[in-house]
Formats: C-alpha cells, structure tokens, sequence
C-alpha cells in the first residue's frame, strides 16, 4: 500500500490540496489516516478514489451526486466516459490507477485500445507522454515506488519495441542516425521513441541503448560514420554538468549533428553549441531532421 501525502496526491491527482481537504471534510470522499504530529496520509485507495472523483466532477457531476455513489457506479460512469470522451485526462488518470493497482492487465488493455483508437504515435506524444511526466517516470519525483516505476516502464518498453520492429529495416533515406544513452543514464523509453520516430522516417538506425561510455560512442563514431547522432540526457548522472557533457561531445565530434533532449537540458539555449541542437519534443525533432 502506497502512503501519499495531501502534496504528492494533488501532484498525481491534479486536484488542489485545498480541494482535496474540502471534499474529505464536507463530503467523507476520503478519509486518510494520520501521523501522530496530524499530518494526513493517504492510501492508494485514496488516490485512485480521488482520480475518479475528479474526473466525474470535471465531466460536469455534482460531488454531491458522486458522494453518494457506490464504488461500481463510480466505475461505471468512468467506463462510459473512456468510451464516448477523447479527452487525454481520462485515459491519462485512467493509466495512473492501472499503474497504482499493478494492474497488467488492465494497463495492457488501456493501451491497446488507445493505440487502436488514436494511433500509435499519437497515443505516445498526447498521452504516455503527460502520464510519464505526471507520475514522475522521467522527472525524478517521488511519488511512485520502485515497483512501480518499473512496472509501468516494463510495460511501455514492451509496446515501443513491438512498434519498432513493425517498422521496415530498409531505409529510404541514405542518412544514418546513432541513439544512445549517455554512462549512468537509464531512463530509456524516450530514446526509444525517437528511435520509433527516426526509423519510421526512413533513417539507417544504429541504436545501442543505456549507458555507453563516451569513448565507445566516438569510437563507434569514427567506425560507422553516422550523419545525425541522438541522445537524452534525464538524470545528469555523469559527475559533471551537462554543459561540460555537451561540450566533450562538441569538440569530439565538430562533423557531426548532434540533437539532444532530456530533462536536464531544459534550460540550455538551443543552439548552445555550432553542431548540438536542443530539442523539446518529437515535433522539434522531426523538423531537425527534416533539415540535417
């Protein structure tokens, strides 16, 4: 059982803790336990009763009304909104509950059913994408556990390689394109996504994954001969700043593009160096290609 305090499931939940406080206090929609110094504490029942609620009273239900609702009327309205609703909340705070419960199968059958319904890459840019942000999977938060942050990523890893090997291998584009991870660095499923990105494009791909060493990346480099190299950088975990990562890159590798994402390059210009582009998202990075 997941322990959240009132901050970390406004965070997840999106509700204001002041809401939250409200709809314990008039309406018993919870009722967490506390610490001996007062401080609320919830459960995972909580939260998955507090998404729900929100999500019913977003779509125009009265807490009133959802108050005196029973738990399987509650799901039953929430199941009647994911099939009439496009709205990427729903299906977003849906994937949060299945991630709460552990639930495969039902984040297996969410999924599925959103690719089917929007389409892959969609699904990936306008939901996995703000639900891996919400729960913190790329961000470093603490507000899931291990388990299920490995839960989910497992999960998702699964659908992204399935969708790449779907992809044709031949290219249509006479350009190749390394990915990797930076030493230390394991936060994967978006590289893995570029990867989608780049393949279906038409690119020669040449992926190698987690943690290279920078050395095997140059060396490979200067074997292979890529025109575009892509990497992520989430964690920063190399022992010296990502300035300092970038310009190693830089100076190793002048002939190169090299167009980076990640985290810790939210606030680096975005042409910080002559041959490094700073990319925010797969938009940013289809035009960068579109132009290498």
């Amino acid at each position: 059982m997941g322990q959240y305090s009132i901050k970390e499931l406004e965070k997840l939940s999106g509700i204001k803790a002041h809401t939250i406080r409200i709809w314990e206090k008039r309406h018993h929609i919870v009722e967490p336990q506390r610490t001996d110094t007062n401080i609320r504490l919830y459960s995972d029942d909580d939260l998955k009763k507090i998404i729900n609620v929100s999500l019913l009273n977003t779509n125009g239900i009265k807490i009133s009304r959802i108050a005196d609702m029973t738990a399987e009327e509650i799901n039953g309205k929430i199941l009647e909104l994911s099939e009439h609703k496009t709205d990427t909340l729903i299906f977003i705070d849906q994937l949060i509950v299945a991630m709460v419960d552990l639930d495969e199968e039902k984040f297996e059958r969410l999924l599925s059913g959103l690719i089917l319904r929007f389409g892959f890459e969609r699904t990936v840019t306008e939901i996995i994408y703000p639900f891996m942000e919400k729960i913190g999977v790329l961000w470093q938060t603490e507000n899931v556990t291990p388990a299920q942050e490995h839960f989910i990523s497992h999960l998702i890893r699964q659908k992204l390689i399935v969708a790449i090997d779907g992809l044709p291998v031949t290219p249509t584009i006479p350009k190749r394109v390394l990915l990797y991870l930076p030493e230390n660095e394991w936060h994967e499923l978006g590289l893995l996504f570029f990867h989608y990105i780049v393949r279906k494009a038409g690119y020669k791909t040449i992926y190698l994954g987690q943690s290279v060493p920078f050395k095997d990346v140059t060396s490979v480099v200067q074997t292979h001969n890529p025109d575009i190299i892509i990497t992520s950088i989430i964690s920063s975990p190399f022992g010296t700043k990502v300035e300092e990562y970038l310009k190693q890159l830089a100076t190793a590798l002048p002939s190169r593009k090299v167009l980076v994402s990640g985290y810790q390059t939210r606030y680096l210009e975005r042409n910080f160096f002559e041959n490094i582009e700073i990319f925010r998202n797969v938009l940013d990075l289809k035009q960068l290609l579109s132009i290498a």
